[in-house]
């Protein structure tokens, strides 16, 4: 059997036209996502603003400053690559994302392994590589732009019962994700 640890996976899966327009799309864009410059706030900064002050500064901080990198696949990648993606990486969650890159919605964990418990028959996993991601994506998504203030973020998380939310760009391509963790690294300092 031939080494395939080498190889590109587009080369592969996809078809040209597809992997032209991803190619594309990467080398037009930068690499790295794109990230508002983060203000430093120290202690002693905050301990000598009023409340007032440090609380006008806490809705001023924005989800552009704060995300971290998304976790995300294809939608025309398959239920085992998600299966794959979630287990190699330890993650709960992933979002499906387009040719364009915008978030098609999202994939937890626990519900992929709610569709294995289902699929009883012959106990077969070939059929997993016949399901795309989109097909797993059971609602759509909730996103945020850059400019979004941190607090909104976290009242629609809270509202949706999500743990993390998609940062998009103007073009409504997902650059990120800011979730409870980026909430508890940057809200207590402005309430403490």
């Amino acid at each position: 059997m031939p080494e395939t640890a080498n190889l590109d996976v587009e080369d592969i899966m996809w078809s040209k036209p597809l992997k032209r327009m991803r190619v594309g799309r990467r080398i037009e864009g930068d690499s790295k996502m794109a990230q508002s410059k983060q203000r430093r706030l120290t202690k002693k900064t905050l301990s000598q603003m009023s409340a007032t002050e440090r609380s006008a500064s806490a809705r001023a901080i924005t989800c552009g400053e704060t995300m971290s990198h998304p976790h995300w696949i294809w939608e025309d990648s398959s239920m085992v690559e998600v299966i794959d993606s979630l287990t190699e990486n330890n993650w709960d969650h992933i979002f499906v994302v387009n040719a364009e890159g915008a978030p098609q919605g999202r994939v937890h964990a626990v519900d992929v392994l709610k569709i294995i418990a289902r699929k009883t028959v012959n106990r077969s996993i070939a059929w997993m590589h016949d399901i795309p991601a989109q097909q797993l994506v059971n609602q759509p998504p909730i996103t945020v732009t850059e400019s979004t203030p941190l607090l909104k973020a976290g009242a629609l998380m809270l509202a949706h019962d999500l743990n993390q939310i998609g940062v998009v760009d103007k073009k409504g391509a997902l650059i990120g994700v800011v979730g409870h963790n980026t909430m508890a690294r940057k809200m207590p300092k402005f309430i403490l």
